[in-house]
Order: structure tokens, then C-alpha cells, then sequence
């Protein structure tokens, strides 16, 4: 509605400007010759040659040089149109009216006086530049009035919407729509703030659901390690009563799998813990040597081959690096079955420790991927897992201010674990 008045102003003022216009314009009257008042003015100069100065001419309206025959001025009554005028060629070529003066066969002189219809000509142009300017001054007032409206009413408003868009695109739900209340917009702009606090409930739904999530999995994963706990003593316990080779294989087949699901279960525990926020990494200082010791109790295959160690101080957490270092050492059990060479190397701040098999690898345009979560390569279709472990010793050497990088070979896979000096 406001949008209406103002547009009905602006045109109600452009229109009083044109009306104004066609009045300055066309209210002037175009003056003629009047061949009469010409005739009565020679007749009167005539008259009274010898004798003008006495004469009271101004009856005639009009400014006037007299000029004798010897082209001398001998009355004046010049102001604007012919103060630049001296003889009575100059008058000719400014396109002056000149009335020559006789008395009977003698010549006495020449009336000059301004032509009446350039002298209209020169009022009209000058009504319509004066008409033409105010017209385009009122029609540049209306523009910036309509102009001024338009920003305040529609392109702010729109602005500030599409500001909010970008803040509930980003997820800034706590930022309302501030617009005035008779705003352009009225009710779209409130549909928008709906939509804000809707889509705010649902996050906080969907965050609630989440976390909900996250803590029955970290609880159904504890609960499982008892069990597994339980069936792996139980098979330890069997392994020393049984005798018979046949059940031994199956016993120590039960064995493996139970680890495998012990493996697992530890992976979701500690994923779901960093999503809720509460795995615990506590760096101390410790001596290099404690690598040679974790990965002595890890390789139970002992498949590792390992070069000297540089003697130096690591500031780690052992039981999340023995984490690390256990999750790298299974990869390769299960995924090459090689032998691992593991090398050290101490380098700006960090001490390196590699791992690197020679089983078939990871393609290289997987390498990028590969500690990303749930992540399988195409070569584990056939191997049991669920894409975490990688993840987690890539989330947990972060924790510890360290890195680990995967490598592609063309003879294998290399890991490499950038341990921070202390």
C-alpha cells in the first residue's frame, strides 16, 4: 500500500511539472508587425525632424535609433536590442526592421527599431530553456524520491534477507530477521524467520538424536568387551585342558575370531568416544626406547624387521601410541603377510617412524583416502573391518601434535609416524 502512494507522488509531481512546463511554454503571445503604429511612428519623425530631443516618442513601446542621412545617430532610445548598434548596415545585418524617413522627394533618415518577431523568438527560447529546466529539475527530484524509497524500502530489506540466508546456510541459526515491521516485504519476511527457528528446532533435534547415537554405540561397544573378554579366557583356558588336535585347531579358530571382533569393538569404542569428546590423550616424556618395546609386544608374528634407534626424548601418550602402532602392524598382517621394515629417522622436531610392507599396496589415487573414516580400499572387499583403524591412529598422532602419512609403492605400502621430540 505505502508502495502505491509513493508511486502515485512521484508521478502526481512529474505531471505538475509538465503541466508547468506547457504553461511557460505556450502562455506567451506572439507579437506582430504592426504595419499601422510603423506608418504613425515614420509620419511622427517626420513631423518633428530637426526637433526629436523634444519629442516624447516612448508611446511607441519599443526602442529606437534614428539615424540622418549622413548616417549619423540623432535620437536614441537604445537599450538591449540595439546598444551594439551604429550605423545603419549594422542594423541590416543584425536583422533590425529600418524605415527610411522622406520629406517629399528628400531622403532624410532611418528609423531602426527591433524586429518584433525575432524579438518573440528570442522570449520563447528563453521560456522554454527557463520551462525545460525546471521540468528536468522536478523530474530529477521525483527519480531521487522514488529512488531514495526504493533503497530504504526494498534493496536494504533485501539485503539484510539475503545476509540471513547466508547466515542459515552456514548454519547461524540464532541470527533473527530484523526488519521493520511495515516492511515491503510483510508477511515473506516472517515466513523466512519461521523457517529460521524450524530449521534451528531441527538441528538441535538432529544433533540430540546424534549424540544419542554416538553414546549407544560407545556403551554397546564397552558392553561387548565383556563378553569377548570371556570367551577369549575361556578358549585360553581349553587350550590348556583339551588334547585333542582337532578341538585345539577349532579352539584356537574361536580365539582368532574373538580377537578379530576384540579389534573391532575397540575401533567403534574409540571412534565413538572422539565424536562425544571424551578420549583422553596425556603426552609425557618418554625414551625412544619404548618403541623397540611396543612394537616387540605387537608383532606377534614377527614379521617386523627394525634398524637402530636414535637415542632421543618423545613426548607421547605410550597406551595411544602402542594404539598407533598395534592398528598398523594388524593392517599389514592382514592386507600383505610381508615382512615389515620399520626405520627410524629424527628430522626438524620429530622423530620418523616407518612402516613399510611389500604386499600389493593401495592404489595411488586411494592414498588420500585411506585414513578417512569408514574408508575401505578396493583391495579389503575380502577382508573383515570396518575402515577405522587408520582413522583413529591419524586422529590420535594429531591429539599427540604428531602426523601419520600414508605412501604409495609400486612394491608395497609405506606408513610413516611423525613422533614429536620433547
Amino acid at each position: 500500500m505505502k508502495y502505491s502512494k509513493i508511486l502515485l507522488l512521484v508521478i502526481a509531481i512529474i505531471l505538475a511539472g509538465m503541466a508547468l512546463f506547457a504553461t511557460l511554454t505556450f502562455s506567451y503571445q506572439d507579437k506582430k508587425v504592426d504595419t499601422l503604429a510603423l506608418n504613425d511612428l515614420t509620419e511622427t519623425v517626420k513631423e518633428n525632424w530637426g526637433e526629436l530631443e523634444t519629442v516624447d516618442l516612448s508611446g511607441f513601446k519599443t526602442e529606437m535609433l534614428v539615424f540622418n542621412s549622413e548616417n549619423m545617430v540623432v535620437y536614441s532610445t537604445a537599450a538591449q536590442d540595439l546598444k551594439d548598434i551604429n550605423s545603419t548596415e549594422e542594423a541590416m545585418q543584425n536583422e533590425c526592421l529600418c524605415l527610411s524617413v522622406h520629406d517629399e522627394s528628400r531622403f532624410l533618415g532611418t528609423i531602426v527599431i527591433p524586429d518584433p518577431a525575432k524579438t518573440s523568438y528570442n522570449a520563447i527560447r528563453f521560456r522554454l530553456l527557463v520551462s525545460s529546466g525546471i521540468l528536468l529539475l522536478i523530474i530529477i527530484t521525483a527519480v531521487l524520491i522514488y529512488g531514495v524509497y526504493v533503497r530504504m524500502t526494498i534493496i536494504r530489506p533485501f539485503r539484510k534477507m539475503e545476509q540471513f540466508a547466508v547466515n542459515v546456510a552456514n548454519g547461524k541459526f540464532d541470527e533473527p530477521l530484523m526488519l521493520a515491521q511495515n516492511n515491503l516485504f510483510g508477511k515473506f519476511t516472517e515466513s523466512f524467520d519461521i523457517m529460521r527457528e524450524e530449521l534451528k528446532a531441527s538441528r538441535r533435534r538432529e544433533t540430540a538424536l546424534k549424540l544419542k547415537e554416538k553414546e549407544m554405540i560407545a556403551s554397546l561397544s564397552h558392553d561387548l568387551k565383556t563378553p569377548i573378554t570371556g570367551i577369549k579366557l575361556l578358549c585360553e583356558l581349553l587350550h590348556v585342558k583339551v588334547k585333542d588336535k582337532y578341538l585345539l585347531e577349532k579352539i584356537n579358530n574361536i580365539n582368532q575370531k574373538a580377537e578379530q571382533i576384540n579389534v573391532l569393538v575397540n575401533d567403534l569404542l574409540t571412534s565413538s568416544l572422539d565424536d562425544l569428546g571424551e578420549i583422553q590423550v596425556e603426552c609425557r616424556d618418554e625414551s625412544s626406547e619404548i618403541l623397540h618395546q611396543l612394537l616387540s609386544e605387537l608383532d606377534t608374528s614377527t614379521l617386523a624387521r627394525e634398524s637402530k634407534i636414535p637415542e632421543c626424548m618423545i613426548l607421547v601418550d605410550k597406551t595411544r601410541l602402542s594404539q598407533i602402532i598395534g592398528n598398523i602392524i594388524g593392517n599389514s598382517y592382514k592386507y600383505a603377510g610381508t615382512v615389515i621394515d620399520v626405520g627410524y629417522k629424527i628430522r626438524e622436531g620429530y622423530l620418523e617412524m616407518s612402516f613399510r610392507d611389500y604386499g600389493t599396496g593401495v592404489p595411488k589415487d586411494e592414498i588420500s583416502l585411506v585414513t578417512a573414516r569408514f574408508y575401505r580400499g578396493s583391495n579389503a572387499s575380502e577382508k573383515d573391518g570396518c575402515g577405522l583403524g587408520l582413522y583413529i591412529s591419524s586422529m590420535l598422532m594429531e591429539r599427540m601434535n604428531g602426523e601419520l602419512i600414508c605412501s604409495h609403492r609400486e612394491d608395497g605400502f609405506l606408513v610413516t609416524l611423525l613422533i614429536p621430540l620433547s
